[in-house]
């Protein structure tokens, strides 16, 4: 065998228990109303995770991150430093006494789950004097301890921040949307319909316009860091610190902060500072997501930057030319996003097919900014040069980052027989 084993300790099987009640009535001969409540819960789902890997920090040893720039006095009081941190052992004692303690023990274990609840409501019309149409409304919420476990996007996390604590992770999914709205209808152009003569019918009666708009409330993605937060061995999971009194959307980056017995000509932050580094200081106290360096707390879930949304119109033009009984051709003219307009999403707006976000360019739209040396040394207060060295210029920026799904438009030519 190489590499360390990746079978489960203890094989369950995932399941599901799903329930639901609706209520469908009809009126005025030709309406369907329907409003429905669906719940489900998933069980032992697989996740990915690293059984003998432990954080270094915990709630009472970390490096603190400042908002504001704090006095040195509070640094010289500050105990724990980058080295001591780092001093401890990232694997987990049991595993470590059975000899475990050179590589990570990668394992999908069935501890995942999640928990679905949703109301749909649904209106249709019958197909009658040329139209019918179909409005729905879907209000749901999705959480979920994993998503992205097979590595399928960078968006969210395929393993948790603690590999020793999945509760923790328990948050909004990365498949939660939590309003869809879409809008069909069927409208045979009245055109030459009724025409007597039978070139003008046959050319220009009988078109059929299916126009479709859809709304969905955007996708959560995980602010990360990039970089082994917490010292366990694993970037994948390690997010960023959330400050509720930033402004919405924005990101910064944060300078190394030493205590007084920093040696003179040493620069705090680089490897020789490393014993004397105490802690943080965000480049922009205004921002609301703070970059969590090396030994940082983070307070941030996965999943709560929103993505954009989609709103999207659709349109498909038709007719069909009879040969004979049973057998007519079906020409469609196809537009998607009819309006051209931009939207940065992080999926497809038009068709399920799966969009795989895995480059290193969706990963810088998701750290909120970078980890600076102090221009000054050891100062406390950030200069000009720090706050602009912090700046990740990527984050939440989705129109650098994915495409404006751009109208696309096509031809189609069926035979039925």
């Amino acid at each position: 065998m190489i590499g360390p084993p990746t079978w489960p300790l203890k094989r369950l099987l995932s399941y599901s228990e799903s329930w639901n009640l609706g209520i469908q009535h009809e009126f005025a001969g030709k309406y369907t109303l329907e409003v429905r409540y669906v719940g489900s819960k998933g069980i032992h789902l697989p996740v990915q995770t690293r059984l003998n890997r432990q954080s270094l920090t915990t709630s009472t040893l970390f490096l603190p991150t400042f908002i504001t720039p704090p006095t040195q006095a509070q640094l010289n009081a500050l105990t724990a430093t980058y080295s001591t941190i780092a001093a401890g052992s990232s694997y987990v004692p049991a595993y470590a006494a059975a000899g475990f303690n050179s590589a990570s023990v990668v394992a999908f274990e069935p501890w995942g789950q999640s928990i679905y609840h949703g109301l749909s409501t649904q209106l249709d019309r019958r197909f009658n004097n040329g139209m019918q149409f179909r409005l729905a409304w879907t209000w749901s919420q999705l959480r979920d301890n994993s998503t992205a476990d097979v590595f399928s996007t960078v968006l969210t996390p395929r393993r948790p921040q603690d590999f020793q604590c999945w509760k923790c992770d328990m948050s909004t999914s990365a498949l939660d949307h939590r309003h869809r709205v879409t809008a069909q209808f069927i409208y045979e152009l009245p055109f030459a319909k009724h025409s007597d003569n039978a070139i003008l019918k046959y050319a220009i009666g009988g078109w059929t316009m299916t126009p479709i708009y859809t709304y969905q409330s955007p996708e959560y993605a995980t602010v990360e860091n990039n970089i082994d937060t917490n010292g366990n061995g694993d970037a994948a999971g390690d997010r960023a610190i959330f400050n509720p009194a930033g402004i919405n959307g924005t990101g910064s980056g944060v300078i190394s902060l030493c205590n007084g017995s920093l040696p003179a000509g040493t620069v705090c932050g680089s490897a020789a500072s490393r014993p004397y580094l105490v802690a943080y200081e965000a480049t922009n106290p205004n921002a609301q997501y703070i970059l969590a360096a090396t030994f940082a707390q983070s307070n941030n879930p996965r999943n709560t930057l929103a993505t954009r949304r989609i709103d999207n119109f659709d349109i498909t033009v038709s007719k069909k030319f009879k040969v004979r009984e049973g057998m007519f051709f079906e020409f469609q003219a196809q537009a998607y996003n009819m309006f051209n307009h931009p939207q940065y999403v992080t999926g497809s707006v038009d068709n399920i097919g799966s969009i795989g976000y895995t480059a290193s360019g969706v990963t810088s739209f998701l750290v909120p900014g970078k980890l600076v040396t102090p221009s000054g040394g050891n100062n406390i207060v950030p200069t000009a040069t720090d706050v602009a060295n912090g700046v990740n210029a990527k984050f939440d920026q989705p129109n650098i980052t994915f495409s404006s799904s751009p109208r696309t438009m096509q031809l189609v030519l069926k035979f039925h027989f």
